[in-house]
């Protein structure tokens, strides 16, 4: 099922609009009124609520996760749901191969506390260990090629999740006041790709997700204790102090505030989309001038 904002003023006034044929039933789209609406609502809701929502709304539904702090409360959540039939969301992790042993750690033990929960990871393609992504890119690739580094270790590996898990819907852990681009974050959104976010705790602060991880005893990354808030890899992450953003301490310095997984195509992905154009366009052309195309032994 896809799901794409549309804007045609003649759609049915429900603000949903299909085709009539069998075969486009498969297909729902939003209407940009009737999404701008469907936040409106939402954000009257608590997030449990809106989880509920999630779960009778939406197919093909999963979690992604770096195992911070509102992803870890958004999966105690969903734990707790009153259900007759118990919510069968499982779980995306992208293992960069950079990730502190924290973080590794912290994995383990949500295995343990949520043994219903169903971790499937996602590492950069054909590696295995960081030595292979080393052998494969160099070492210090994020220095030598920031932009591609994001790709190869994050951006692929999770474009290939959703392929591959024919993922809809996904439920992340970004909110409004962990500062940067995510100041004005929609409880629902739709990537250029038809992807459905959301993000049920948007309008939480950083204070309203600590006191749930507490009265909740949700396990959590030790690092948190050593002035962490947003934990990435262990390159491109540092302790913040109480004056600062939550996510100050991803790529310090800099004005660089998301990985890429959330950001429209990097320029890196546009020009690999601009490669392969290309080269279907240099297939049909030769397939015009007459060429043969022998298949290969």
């Amino acid at each position: 099922m896809a799901f794409r904002p549309r804007s045609n003023s003649s759609e049915a006034e429900s603000g949903y609009a299909s085709g009539c044929s069998t075969e486009s039933l498969a297909d729902v789209y939003f209407t940009r009124s009737h999404l701008k609406f469907i936040n409106q609502q939402l954000a009257k809701l608590e997030p449990e609520d809106v989880l509920r929502w999630c779960l009778t709304s939406l197919p093909r539904l999963w979690q992604t996760s770096a195992f911070g702090l509102t992803g870890l409360a958004i999966m105690d959540m969903i734990s707790k749901l009153d259900y007759a039939i118990k919510p069968d969301i499982e779980l995306i992790f992208l293992d960069t191969l950079y990730h502190f042993s924290q973080t590794l750690d912290l994995v383990q033990r949500v295995e343990r506390r949520y043994p219903d929960l169903k971790i499937h990871t996602f590492k950069p393609e054909g590696c295995e260990t960081t030595q292979d992504f080393e052998d494969k890119f160099g070492e210090r690739f994020w220095e030598a090629d920031e932009e591609r580094y994001d790709y190869v270790a994050k951006v692929e590996p999770a474009q290939r999740a959703y392929r591959e898990l024919d993922v809809k819907a996904v439920l992340t852990g970004r909110r409004k006041t962990q500062g940067g681009k995510r100041g004005d974050l929609d409880i629902v959104e739709i990537d250029e790709q038809g992807l459905i976010k959301v993000n049920p705790l948007a309008n939480w602060s950083f204070k309203q997700v600590q006191a749930y991880i507490k009265e909740h005893d949700v396990p959590t990354n030790d690092l948190l204790d050593q002035g962490y808030r947003s934990v990435g890899d262990w390159h491109s992450t540092q302790p913040v102090t109480d004056s600062e953003d939550e996510r100050a301490g991803r790529w310090k310095g800099r004005q660089k505030t998301e990985c890429g997984i959330h950001n429209k195509k990097s320029r890196y992905a546009m020009f690999l989309q601009e490669q392969e154009e290309k080269r279907q366009q240099e297939l049909s052309d030769a397939i015009t001038n007459g060429l043969k195309i022998e298949a290969a032994s």
